[in-house]
């Protein structure tokens, strides 16, 4: 029994090297991270999107940028490995990614949002997903200039859950989907 659920090693586990993974294909899936607060949490969210193998992170507004020694404490080194770039308007970011085709969704709680459950990927692609700051959300006008709204149900008393869980959350659901 011992052999069935022992550790599997580095070399069994068959990880890419940075510079392969550099090259590799990525999903036509990326993040948009506006006025995130904790550079922790950014560090956090580049290891997911390594992870995963998305195409790019956007960095908006006060969201920190690296080489912040918390994004790299917290991102293990995905920082060299997934493409990232900074822009400081995040709505100006959005209407630009929608006006090449992209499909952009807020992973906020609002009137007419999808469940996460129930939000099917679809043409077009690439898809972003926002993600906004820890305390107040993604911004209102960002949630005005995308595609839609994308929402992770709750069920006990609080009402929001970390932004790099609730979008690692997110992320697990779509890249699924991509991957079909």
């Amino acid at each position: 029994m011992t052999g069935q659920r022992r550790k599997r090693t580095m070399a069994e586990l068959k990880r890419m090297s940075p510079q392969d993974f550099t090259a590799a294909n990525k999903l036509p899936f990326g993040l948009i991270l506006d006025d995130i607060r904790s550079a922790n949490n950014v560090g956090s969210l580049f290891r997911t999107a390594d992870g995963f193998a998305l195409g790019h992170v956007y960095l908006c507004g006060i969201t920190a940028t690296p080489p912040h020694r918390d994004i790299l404490k917290t991102a293990l080194g995905a920082t060299a490995t997934v493409s990232w770039s900074y822009h400081e308007d995040c709505v100006d970011l959005v209407t630009e990614l929608l006006g090449g085709g992209a499909q952009v969704q807020c992973l906020e709680q609002t009137h007419g949002s999808t469940p996460l459950q129930d939000f099917r990927l679809a043409d077009p692609l690439p898809l972003y997903l926002v993600v906004g700051n820890e305390v107040n959300g993604v911004r209102q006008e960002v949630i005005d200039a995308a595609s839609g709204t994308i929402e992770i149900q709750q069920f006990g008393t609080k009402h929001s859950l970390n932004v790099a869980v609730s979008a690692g959350m997110a992320v697990w659901e779509i890249s699924r989907q991509a991957r079909k």
